[in-house]
């Protein structure tokens, strides 16, 4: 198996980076608008991209320490893989440690995807330190 894996500091407190990661107004405002989500374990999370939409399976919550999902729709390569987002106390405010686990093998899609995941975890990092992130389909530009 092979995994993808981002590590990032984000000039806030883990509790603000934990609601952006975990409730839907915050979700939206980092990957993609178009976003339904709960912050319960074992709800469903429906991520749409445009005419295309992924859904994960919240399999756990701890405040202000991690967000963990098991991808149920997606591409065929991201079904059964799970992306978790454990976050640490830092002395200038949080780190973020990123997982994408589960991946057969090094692919196309693979890369795509590791570099989407760069720029989405961007898009978060802006929305937690101005209150304003670039999620889907402006996750590559920014100011």
């Amino acid at each position: 198996m092979v995994n993808i894996w981002h590590r990032l500091v984000i000039k806030v407190a883990p509790e603000e980076v934990y609601k952006a990661l975990s409730t839907q107004t915050g979700l939206a405002g980092w990957w993609t608008p178009d976003t339904i989500a709960k912050p319960e374990i074992g709800s469903i999370a429906r991520f749409a991209f445009g005419d295309y939409f992924k859904e994960m399976k919240v399999t756990a919550l701890q405040p202000s320490k991690q967000v963990k999902w098991e991808c149920r729709k997606a591409v065929d390569e991201w079904v059964g893989t799970t992306i978790t987002f454990d976050l640490e106390p830092h002395k200038d405010g949080t780190t973020l440690f990123f997982h994408h686990d589960g991946w057969k093998d090094y692919s196309p899609t693979y890369a795509v995807c590791t570099y989407d995941w760069a720029m989405f975890l961007r898009s978060l990092k802006k929305l937690c330190q101005t209150g304003k992130g670039a999620p889907y389909p402006d996750q590559s530009r920014f100011e």
